[in-house]
């Protein structure tokens, strides 16, 4: 079993849309963002009722905030210890200056790996964060040699512990 999130009827991730040519959101969409967000398991006519509309209204909002790429995606959240991995990481991953064109294929091998929850590509002195979930400090090791150190177009990586994770909207996440 796998600890990272996936998208609910989705295979794969689809490819990010650009939301700026989309229909502007209105404050109906905002009250259906806000209750999803807090529970993506509400059930269609309590987020009708939330939000002031018909339940066949909401079920067509969600499905066109869905299509419009505002809403990526209906996740589970599961503690990766409940999995055995009790140790989480940020590992920060500098590329070669030559590897930059390589990018997309290292985020690919990337989001492949059983240990690898996110990853965020980002602007910075570094080029990614990777949250990463092992059984143990040997296992992080063994991960950052093999998957990162080894890599051609890695340069350095830097490991961050996390201790706890807490999420703006919910509980602890340890």
């Amino acid at each position: 079993m796998s600890s990272k999130h996936s998208s609910i009827g989705s295979s794969s991730a689809p490819a990010p849309k650009d939301l700026r040519s989309a229909p502007p959101l209105d404050d109906i969409d905002r009250i259906l963002l806000d209750r999803l967000s807090r529970d993506a398991r509400i059930p269609n006519n309590a987020l009708a009722a939330a939000a002031g509309i018909a339940p066949s209204t909401c079920l067509g909002r969600v499905r066109s905030l869905v299509d419009r790429g505002v809403i990526r995606g209906f996740h589970a959240d599961i503690d990766p210890a409940a999995l055995g991995r009790d140790l989480e990481a940020m590992i920060a991953v500098r590329v070669l200056a030559g590897a930059r064109k390589s990018l997309g294929a290292l985020s690919t091998q990337l989001v492949a790996l059983d240990e690898v929850l996110d990853v965020y590509f980002i602007a910075g002195a570094d080029d990614y964060l990777i949250h990463v979930a092992t059984q143990n400090s040997g296992e992080l090791r063994n991960f950052v040699l093999e998957h990162l150190s080894a890599h051609p177009a890695v340069a350095s990586t830097e490991t961050i512990l996390i201790f706890e994770h807490v999420r703006p909207r919910g509980g602890a996440v340890a």
